[in-house]
């Protein structure tokens, strides 16, 4: 019986997710130099007919990566398998996945980085050389049979680009840091999402939404979809500005995209008053473990300047301070306090 790799199961927030992904490049909106990249490499690939060389893509959660990696499966005219390290339990696992595969078909695994070792290494084999060995036996009988797998193209997601090993890092032809949109390219992103929810949007509507959602396109599709609750309730047949910033508001989001784990977390900051906190200390005080501290709440708090990591642990920045209203306890030249 052949193994299912592809993720079918989704609740209905992730189902709707699904049908808001953009399948072409034309609709992919963002990430401009590396669609520009990808553009070129795809289409040498495809003039020599060979497979795509094995593609990473770290960055933070919810910027498109899964998106980025259908896309390029559409462009190759290629099929796609899709799985997530958790579930690849076992080598044997791996093996099985790859053993099906096609000439020319992409191997999607996300969150590469929680792989165990074991299973690590039957991929390095396979990525370089396209041929994986497995062991029958055990003891003195023990014999090893070599299986050549047809030229595939592993592409890889990752949020903790540095919890990978270096031998499997290197074994990526190509690299991509996934970036943080503008407010620009999130509202282009809602206004053709609201298109496909049969949902009219006005601009400043859709603006209102991105400069909320925290550089990020699946908390602005998440966004869109909860205020268009709230316009369906009260009869709306569009959404207007108004309404959005009302909706938004009761969801606890502010201006600035801070939610109130966010705003739990600079407080917590500025109340040190300029000393750094350890992150096991935070995740303490919030009630969260680490990795949510350090996957979710920190990523777009640092790009943006409100949040730094020290040697000594985290502190508040300067912007902080300034849109927390709250004054700077006491300043050095050149720096913060």
């Amino acid at each position: 019986m052949e193994r299912l790799v592809e993720i079918e199961r989704f609740d209905n927030e992730e189902s709707c997710e699904i049908t808001l992904r953009p399948s072409a490049w034309s609709e992919y909106i963002g990430q401009e130099q590396i669609k520009k990249n990808l553009g070129v490499f795809i289409e040498a690939s495809k003039k020599r007919g060979e497979a795509l060389d094995h593609i990473l893509f770290f960055g933070p959660p919810g910027l498109g990566k899964t998106t980025l990696a259908l896309i390029i499966a559409n462009e190759m005219d290629a099929n796609i398998k899709v799985t997530a390290a958790p579930m690849i339990e076992k080598s044997g696992d791996l093996a099985a996945i790859l053993t099906n595969l096609e000439e020319g078909d992409i191997l999607f695994i996300d969150e590469i980085h929680r792989l165990s070792p074991a299973v690590e290494e039957i991929l390095y084999s396979s990525m370089e050389d396209f041929r994986i060995d497995i062991i029958i036996g055990s003891g003195p009988a023990a014999q090893t049979v070599k299986i050549d797998l047809p030229r595939f193209t592993l592409v890889g997601a990752t949020t903790r680009a540095g919890m990978l090993s270096n031998p499997l890092r290197d074994r990526f032809g190509m690299n991509f840091r996934m970036q943080f949109y503008s407010s620009d390219e999130l509202a282009k992103i809602i206004s053709q999402a609201s298109r496909k929810l049969s949902k009219a949007i006005a601009h400043e509507a859709c603006l209102e939404i991105a400069k909320r959602s925290r550089g990020t396109p699946r908390i602005a599709l998440r966004l869109l979809r909860r205020v268009r609750d709230f316009a369906d309730v009260a009869n709306e047949k569009d959404i207007a500005h108004s309404r959005t910033k009302y909706a938004l508001e009761e969801l606890g989001i502010n201006s600035h995209g801070f939610d109130e784990m966010d705003i739990k977390l600079l407080n917590l900051l500025v109340g040190a008053n300029g000393r750094a906190i350890g992150l096991s200390t935070i995740a303490a005080a919030l009630s969260e473990d680490e990795g949510t501290v350090e996957d979710v709440l920190e990523p777009y708090l640092i790009a943006n300047g409100y949040l730094e990591r020290t040697a000594k642990g985290r502190r508040a920045t300067r912007s902080t301070y300034e849109i927390l209203n709250i004054e700077i306890p006491y300043q050095e030249e050149g720096g913060l306090f």
